[in-house]
């Protein structure tokens, strides 16, 4: 069988940025992709589209050409956490996910839909998270469309702030985050899939 091509498709935390530390003072990327493909033991090969900074707005406007126009088996969809940030209402951030996930589908590729991560050092904003993850956990069911939980595997219970070892500076993830994010995302989703 040929190798499956997998898009992933988001932010900052699809390019796998970590913000520089007092012992790491350097500029560094770990993208999750990189773990998932040897998860995937070399059965897919991945196509690495994100963009820091961007909001889910931002997304639409270059999903045709970096995903659509290219065909993938799947995308794997990660936004929404910048659009918390600059306070976007939850319907239009679900708006914008679901016009990509129902887009992907129409288009003959699967999307993979993943809720975005809590955060540390600012509780207020964990409140929305929890409810956009909501919202894109019943979206995923409606369109019957895998679904990978990152929110709920790297956050501390009960209170839900992101796990301290896996940010660096509360709000991006770290190597042993973005190592959790393929994890997350090959145990929900790609382990299911006989290849």
């Amino acid at each position: 069988m040929s190798k499956l091509m997998i898009a992933a498709f988001g932010d900052s935390l699809t390019v796998g940025f970590q913000s520089p530390t007092r012992d790491e003072p350097w500029y560094r990327e770990t993208p999750y992709t990189e773990f998932l493909k040897e998860k995937m033991g070399g059965k897919a090969d991945f196509v690495v589209s994100g963009v820091s900074g961007e909001l889910t707005e931002d997304m639409l406007r270059r999903y045709d050409r970096d995903v659509v126009s290219i065909k993938p088996d799947y995308v794997i969809i990660l936004g929404g956490t910048n659009d918390l940030g600059w306070s976007v209402e939850l319907g239009a951030i679900m708006s914008h996910l679901y016009y990509m996930y129902k887009t992907a589908l129409d288009a003959g590729i699967i999307p993979v839909a993943v809720t975005v991560p809590s955060l540390r050092g600012y509780d207020p904003l964990i409140a929305p998270r929890v409810e956009l993850n909501n919202m894109i956990k019943e979206n995923a069911t409606k369109l019957n469309i895998p679904f990978a939980d990152y929110f709920t595997a790297s956050c501390e219970t009960p209170v839900q702030r992101l796990a301290i070892e896996y940010s660096n500076d509360g709000l991006h993830l770290s190597t042993k985050g973005y190592e959790l994010l393929a994890d997350v995302i090959y145990n929900d989703v790609f382990s299911k899939i006989i290849l």
